[in-house]
């Protein structure tokens, strides 16, 4: 069996649980704006309508489509408006304000503690991430996971987004590692499976919803604590 020394995971939606987060923080926002009081949308209504325009967002920063400031700008613009809500009703903070209650959450997904332990006996673990600067760190501190990371590589500081090999190489030569001894662990097909297959770096794909796909992956796992099974 090859010998991995670096492992390298994804935070968000990998470690980190973004959905459930994230559901609790748009819960808040939409009591804290009484959003009830338009009388035409449930707060669940609300939660699946932005994270559709978000993930869409989303999927537009990582092409290089919008930046990050457009995304944080008009994802609520977006939802709200499609809810029926008119702009003028809009709360004008109310994407900062999510920015700033999301990454004080601290839900992480089974095992993530355990697991990481487990791994940072043997293995030398770092972060690489497209996810914000400011918002980061925030969330690793909330979540009690900063300690077992030794470098924290984001898309800000590299200069390009996964899943561009650019991003595998700084991650690469900022940790000194080889791309024969390091290892993905992420959710994402394209930004963290081929990313790092491009970078000749080997994979382990996070799908915890056994969804269907027909990529070749090195690895597949749909629970964290299976990574014990081969390292």
């Amino acid at each position: 069996m090859k010998t991995y020394r670096h492992l390298f995971f994804d935070l968000d939606h990998t470690l980190w649980d973004f959905d459930k987060n994230a559901t609790e923080t748009l819960h808040t926002l939409y009591d804290q704006h009484n959003f009830a009081r338009f009388g035409t949308f449930t707060a669940e209504e609300f939660i699946r309508v932005y994270s559709d325009i978000n993930r869409a967002l989303w999927r537009l920063y990582q092409n290089n489509k919008i930046t990050q400031q457009q995304l944080r700008d008009v994802r609520f613009v977006r939802a709200l408006t499609k809810l029926g809500v008119s702009e003028a009703d809009i709360p004008a903070g109310i994407s900062s304000e999510f920015t700033h209650i999301l990454p004080q959450k601290s839900a992480v997904f089974p095992f993530t503690h355990e697991v990481l332990g487990y791994l940072k006996l043997n293995y030398r673990l770092h972060l690489i991430t497209n996810g914000f600067n400011d918002i980061q760190g925030i969330k690793l501190a909330s979540s009690n996971l900063t300690h077992y990371f030794e470098e924290i590589i984001t898309s800000e500081q590299s200069g390009c987004l996964k899943p561009d090999p650019r991003m595998f190489a700084h991650a690469l030569a900022r940790t000194g590692a080889t791309a024969a001894e390091s290892l993905m662990i992420g959710d994402n097909l394209e930004c963290d499976v081929l990313g790092a297959y491009n970078a000749g770096i080997d994979q382990v794909y996070f799908n915890p919803d056994k969804r269907r796909h027909f990529n070749q992956v090195t690895h597949e796992i749909s629970c964290l604590s299976e990574l014990k099974n081969f390292l």
